[in-house]
């Protein structure tokens, strides 16, 4: 007689439905923010990108399925970003993390361009079980690819800000007076992108994110 324990090693593998259950979660959020959100301007300029990216990664899931490590990295930027393009990032209810460090502006955008870094995890995964590169080159391939997207962000806020004007385009601008905004923001991309890749190397074989396919 065969006991079930016999079979295990040969069972293919139930995968985890995590990043499907984020997907639900997030177009709920997506849509009942979506819903008399402060300026519509604002919204539709916030959130465009969140669509992009969101259908990207469902669109791609099926070539290439990330581990629910990197998922959940991913999901932490398109849930915060989608927030701040209801509130607009200015107005976000944020006064208890600025009440409690003496914060002289609302950090709220600061949280979010850290997140952007998560997507650091994402490309050196992606890199590394396709064998496209060795360690190093990926650390720095990784690096790179979010400090440039941070920098072409920041021109792209600073073209939008001024053809659109306004009051739009300074909530757009987000940068609450702040003439080192930008340098700040993309500083904060970096940190969130070295946070990442150390908890790459660090944990990305435990959580699964390093075998090949």
């Amino acid at each position: 007689m065969v006991t079930p324990a016999a079979h295990s090693p040969e069972m293919p593998a139930v995968p985890s439905r995590l990043p499907e259950v984020l997907a639900a979660v997030f177009v709920v959020v997506f849509v009942v923010l979506g819903i008399a959100p402060y300026d519509r301007t604002v919204w539709f300029l916030e959130c465009t990108p969140v669509i992009a990216v969101f259908l990207l990664l469902a669109g791609t899931a099926r070539r290439f399925r990330f581990s629910n490590a990197a998922y959940l990295l991913m999901a932490v930027w398109l849930f915060w970003h989608t927030v701040g393009g209801h509130y607009t990032f200015t107005r976000v209810p944020f006064g208890v993390i600025t009440d409690a460090f003496g914060f002289a502006r609302n950090h709220f955008d600061r949280v979010g361009h850290f997140s952007v870094g998560f997507y650091a995890y994402a490309f050196a995964e992606l890199l590394t079980r396709r064998r496209l590169a060795g360690p190093v080159v990926t650390m720095f391939f990784a690096l790179f690819v979010i400090m440039a997207v941070a920098c072409g962000w920041e021109i792209l806020e600073w073209l939008v800000a001024d053809a659109e004007g306004g009051e739009a385009g300074l909530a757009f601008l987000g940068s609450q007076g702040d003439v080192w905004d930008a340098q700040k923001d993309m500083l904060a991309d970096t940190l969130g992108a070295v946070f990442a890749l150390v908890l790459f190397r660090l944990c990305g074989r435990r959580w699964g994110s390093m075998e090949p396919v």
